[in-house]
């Protein structure tokens, strides 16, 4: 048996997935958690040393003739956070991960520097955002002067795993565009955006790989610490929504993936560049060779987990509870942002409960719009993707919240979509093992297309398919009024 390695390393988890791709079955799958540090001025940190300890588990957990048929490797890991190292490869600091939202000023430091954020979306495609990777180089250069000097390698959390992998630097143009240090339209890292925050910088980026390219192999010193085969392929990689794009199957115009986790993210490929001038939809590359424009929320499970932890319930009752309430929770509106807010661009936003009444004030109620609140958020990225010509035909769901027949339900009718639910949940390491499995096949001189291996190693049959009734997307049509109504009166206070 042969085999290829998805790895995922998300916000709050690492897991591994060895995959058959003979009998298009997993193998194995393992899973190890991941702290967070947390303070109140918007601060949300990691250890990158808790990456490897992570990744380690996992292997660990795995038996190891198995993994001695791992032939390629994937890897998936969460967006924009920043891995700052020195000469040697060390960890300097701790890494800064895309929900920090301590880097606000930074952010207006680099956009004044840039002449204003049109410049910014005109030259590199990207406004300045506390979610990036840019504002939290500065922040290290603002705050950790004597780290910033001894800085020699930026890399993001998936290109650390690479480098754990493989003992080589380098990211590809997925990830890459996420950092609003890239040129997205050009898909290569932008000198004039990286000397925005030093001269230097652009010597510490890494090389970057193209799709169905290698970024090395594993390293003798990775497999002794996972037990590894060593020379073992590693693809390119990506951010974890590039690679959920490929493990949903999205890698046509037209289709649209939504991930409902820590943050929520609607994205689609595109076969040209999507440069959104509001900024709100972010230009990235895909994974796989074109673009994927994107919509980040920073809050999307966490205010169901929120009031799920205040109410001492586990998720199959939040949801019971959240169903016992009528489309709109009779007013009763919750703006989610316990994070702050990325999109809407809300750095300083606060969670709310709206329209409270005595009448309307339970506990059923506040279960649901915590969940209507969330899809409330993806469909301000559907009305941008529409303003901008992208059609969408379906939505495929991934994520915590995709396992949730009520989420499934408002996701479909607020946004008036078919939606399916592949069979494999685990989308972004599937995705990777895709990648690891076409970069294979490359290295064995097939022409095989992306495309048509997601097509064949995607399964959607025996997942959920759902449509939306016309009732139902229309009494969604009036919450969602009743939701912009409040965001729009309390928006000027986070600003």
């Amino acid at each position: 048996m042969k085999t290829v390695c998805g790895i995922d390393l998300g916000t709050q988890s690492c897991k591994v997935v060895v995959y058959d791709y003979e009998k298009k079955t997993a193998a194995a799958q393992t899973q190890a958690p991941v702290d967070i540090i947390e303070e109140n001025d918007g601060t949300r940190e990691q250890k990158a040393e808790w990456y490897e300890e992570a990744l380690t588990s996992c292997f660990d957990q795995i038996d190891g003739a198995l993994k001695k048929t791992i032939t390629a490797i994937g890897v998936s890991g969460h967006q924009h956070s920043f891995v700052p190292l020195d000469e040697a490869g060390k960890p300097l600091y701790n890494v800064k991960l895309w929900c920090d939202t301590s880097t606000a000023a930074e952010c207006e430091e680099l956009t004044a520097a840039a002449g204003g954020e049109e410049a910014l979306i005109k030259k590199a495609g990207l406004p300045m955002r506390p979610g990036y990777t840019a504002p939290k180089v500065q922040w290290l250069k603002n705050h950790r002067p004597e780290l910033f000097a001894r800085l020699r390698h930026i890399l993001l959390p998936h290109d650390y795993v690479n480098y754990l992998l493989t003992g080589e630097y380098s990211a590809e143009y997925g990830d890459a565009s996420g950092t609003a240090l890239f040129d997205v339209r050009e898909r290569k890292w932008s000198e004039w955006a990286a000397g925005l925050i030093d001269p230097a910088l652009t010597g510490y980026l890494p090389r970057l790989v193209g799709p169905g390219e290698a970024a090395g192999a594993v390293s003798e010193k990775a497999a002794k610490l996972f037990g590894l085969p060593a020379g073992a392929l590693v693809a390119p990689g990506g951010g974890d929504n590039m690679m959920s794009a490929i493990g949903t199957g999205a890698v046509r115009d037209g289709f649209l993936t939504m991930s409902l986790g820590t943050s929520g993210t609607l994205f689609g490929f595109s076969a040209s560049p999507v440069i959104d001038p509001t900024g709100n939809l972010a230009a990235f590359c895909s994974s796989s060779g074109g673009w994927l424009p994107l919509l980040c929320t920073m809050n999307c499970t966490v205010a169901s987990e929120e009031f799920r932890a205040l109410f001492n319930l586990d998720v199959k009752a939040f949801d019971g509870e959240a169903a016992r309430a009528p489309i709109g929770a009779e007013g009763l509106v919750v703006l989610p942002f316990f994070n702050g807010e990325r999109t809407p661009n809300l750095p300083n936003g606060r969670a709310s409960i709206n329209g409270a009444t005595s009448a309307n004030f339970r506990r059923e109620n506040l279960a649901r719009a915590s969940l209507e609140a969330a899809i409330f958020g993806m469909r301000i990225g559907l009305e941008g993707f529409n303003d901008l010509g992208f059609k969408a035909r379906e939505i495929r769901l991934t994520g915590g919240g995709a396992k949730s027949p009520i989420w499934q339900s408002i996701a479909a009718n607020v946004m008036k979509l078919p939606l399916r639910v592949p069979a494999n949940t685990e989308a972004a390491a599937l995705g990777g093992a895709i990648q690891a499995l076409w970069r294979l096949e490359k290295a064995g001189g097939s022409q095989v297309s992306i495309e048509s291996l997601a097509d064949e190693h995607v399964v959607l049959e025996g997942g959920v398919t759902i449509q939306p009734d016309p009732v139902a997307a229309a009494a969604y049509d009036r919450a969602y009024a009743e939701y912009s109504r409040y965001l729009g009166a309390l928006s000027p206070l986070y600003k």
